[in-house]
């Protein structure tokens, strides 16, 4: 299929060399498209229908068999050799059962290793006689070591996540799910559903994936394309919102307040209050008749525009057309017949320019946002009955700065702006946007995030046991609202795929002090994995339990609380042990990963390495946000976790 993309000629049908590059183009994106994956299969499933597809019944014909794949493959014919798994017709591969067969007589399910065929495995699902089971196919490909990126999940998806996939553009969907249980796969893979059932539509519009941070985007980038879809943009908020350059941080107080959704109210106070009533008339002069517009004429039309809520910017570059529309009026009266040219002419007037500037001036959203953190009355007279004295205080900054250029910026800071910036002008909306980690996103980031899809549709994945940070989201319903999506459908997942169930046991300890509302995460797989918690005399203790694990197969994560790491790299170095950052792809020849707890949601490894429960409890600026950043830690393991410790174990994990 790729060398036939290769080999077409396009000389002799494009009108003109812009069309010749649009289709140059194109064919480039489709030969990438095409790329072999050589570890990866192009089929990993089949069904036997009793009946084609669509027939009647009653009708006799014969069934029809359909191989299930990550891309739709033909012949050189064009006929259909491999469906897409995001086909109707491949849509009972996840959700036939016993009890509902779906017209299928049989599914089978490939085993591969290294892309090469090894095994396969029957289930005729609808022979009463044979009785249901588990897959153990399934079950291998679920607990497969994990070596580099995450990988898609197309043949194992299962049917509550397959739902999940399937759901239409037009709804936002937030899906809770605890360690393990696929959320982000499941995000990933309906964005990718979503590209083949409107695949038009979010071409013109746009499809983005918001992750935590630029390992995590790491990570998880190479999903989309081995599903052949390259077009989607992946970021993170700090992306989104990057009109200054971030240098500054903010602490936790600060960055709570500064996050709270009631900053958009000062912000929009603060962009209006530079709106103010004309006390003097538009005298225009054109040729020898002089045009006179009444000060309280101005002030209607300023007051209708305020009445309309329309963007700042949006109703300042309308206003000098209302005010030549009622210059125009006259001119009619007087008996002239003037056109749109005369009206252009008229609002370009520099009487006109100079009562636009006077009575609704340019708005810089960097400028405003700088002035409400270093101008105590400024911020007093637009957050007053909205922020309390002592907030001020804390958002305040203590230096006074030169400039936007030359100011300490923070991310909750760079958020503002892009607020502010909003007001002024609205922000470009896409198609679709999937968020992931979301329940550490503050209200104001919410806002941010929802202004890129106002008029599309979004996924929102998190896990409100996983909040890290002191403005975690407390409840989905809140967080959607910020987003501006209350009509979202809230699923949650509650079956485990990645954790052994030892490790989920022991890491569920935490849920009373951290979620008390949240159901228990129940691992599905039949390896309980390998679980240890051991007493350590120091750093040599934690070097040997990496050593341990690298004698198994598969990726290795040494988790640490921040401050340890540079003393644990040190003894790794020490011992001779290569390691590679979090992000950076693990290679046959490096498996271990140091990751500092605070890098470590989202990732996963096969064997995981947990240096110093209490230091990462400890790490964080309360106790609760240091459980859940204890809890994310613990969770990272698909195969097995040991547990170092010095210091005594937290009480809550006794």
């Amino acid at each position: 299929m790729r060398e036939d993309v290769e080999a077409l000629d396009i000389r002799d049908v494009t009108a003109n060399w812009v069309n010749a590059q649009v289709l140059e183009r194109q064919i480039d994106e489709r030969i990438k498209a095409l790329a072999d994956l050589s570890d990866t299969p192009l089929f990993f499933g089949r069904l036997d229908y009793l009946r084609a597809p669509g027939a009647d019944r009653g009708e006799g014909a014969e069934g029809e068999r359909f191989y299930i794949g990550r891309r739709h493959v033909h012949d050189a014919d064009g006929d259909p050799m491999v469906i897409d798994w995001r086909a109707p017709v491949s849509q009972p591969f996840y959700r036939a059962s016993k009890k509902d067969p779906m017209d299928v007589g049989l599914r089978r399910r490939f085993g591969y290793t290294g892309g090469e065929l090894t095994a396969y495995e029957d289930e005729h699902l609808s022979d009463p006689a044979e009785a249901a089971r588990t897959s153990r196919l399934l079950q291998q490909e679920i607990e497969k070591p994990r070596v580099g990126p995450m990988r898609d999940i197309v043949a194992t998806i299962q049917p509550e996540q397959d739902e999940i996939v399937r759901s239409g553009l037009g709804g936002t969907v937030c899906v809770q799910g605890g360690p393990g249980t696929g959320k982000t796969a499941v995000g990933l893979h309906r964005v990718a559903y979503l590209l083949y059932a409107h695949r038009e539509r979010l071409a013109r519009t746009g499809t983005l994936v918001i992750g935590p941070n630029k390992s995590f985007l790491h990570y998880i980038e190479q999903v989309l394309p081995a599903l052949g879809e390259l077009t989607v943009r992946q970021a993170t908020v700090d992306d989104l919102v990057a009109h200054v350059e971030v240098r500054g941080t903010d602490d936790a107080a600060a960055a709570v307040v500064k996050g709270d959704a009631r900053m958009a109210q000062v912000l929009r106070r603060a962009v209006y209050s530079h709106v103010t009533m004309p006390t003097e008339p538009v005298v225009v002069v054109r040729g020898s008749r002089r045009w006179r517009v009444p000060a309280y004429e101005l002030e209607d039309i300023v007051r209708e525009l305020l009445d309309r809520d329309i963007r700042y910017g949006a109703a300042r570059e309308a206003l000098p057309q209302r005010i030549a529309h009622a210059v125009l009026v006259q001119m009619e009266r007087a008996g002239e017949a003037p056109d749109d040219r005369v009206q252009d002419a008229v609002a370009r007037n520099s009487a006109v320019k100079a009562a636009v500037k006077a009575v609704w001036p340019a708005v810089d959203p960097a400028k405003l946002v700088l002035r409400l953190l270093t101008d105590a009355d400024f911020l007093a007279a637009h957050a007053e009955g909205i922020l309390s004295a002592d907030e001020q205080k804390t958002i305040l900054w203590a230096k006074p700065v030169r400039g936007v250029k030359s100011a300490k910026w923070s991310p909750a800071d760079a958020v503002l702006i892009d607020e502010a910036a909003d007001l002024v002008e609205r922000t470009h909306s896409l198609g679709h946007v999937v968020l992931d980690e979301a329940q550490d996103l503050s209200p104001m980031q919410y806002r941010a995030v929802g202004r890129r899809c106002t008029t599309g549709s979004a996924t929102v994945l998190g896990d409100l046991a996983q909040g890290t940070t002191p403005w975690a989201t407390r409840g989905w319903e809140e967080a959607l609202a910020h987003l501006g999506k209350t009509d979202a459908v809230i699923e949650e997942l509650t079956a485990g795929f990645r954790v052994p169930t030892d490790v989920i046991a022991y890491a569920s300890r935490l849920l009373p002090h951290i979620a008390p509302g949240l159901t228990p995460v129940a691992s599905i797989r039949e390896n309980p994995g390998l679980f240890e918690v051991r007493p350590a005399e120091g750093t040599p203790d934690v070097v040997a339990a990496c050593e341990e694990s690298l004698r198994r197969e598969g990726s290795i994560g040494l988790i640490a609380a921040d401050a340890r790491v540079p003393g644990l790299a040190a003894a790794l170095t020490e011992a001779g042990i290569p390691f590679l950052a979090p992000g950076e792809e693990t290679t046959a020849q490096t498996r271990l990963t140091l990751v500092p707890a605070s890098l470590a949601k989202g990732l996963e490894y096969d064997h995981v390495v947990l240096d110093e429960p209490q230091a990462v409890v400890d790490g964080e600026p309360d106790e609760r946000t240091g459980l859940r950043r204890l809890y994310v830690a613990l969770t990272r393991a698909v195969s097995g976790l040991i547990v170092t410790h010095a210091a005594p174990l937290p009480p809550q994990l006794a």
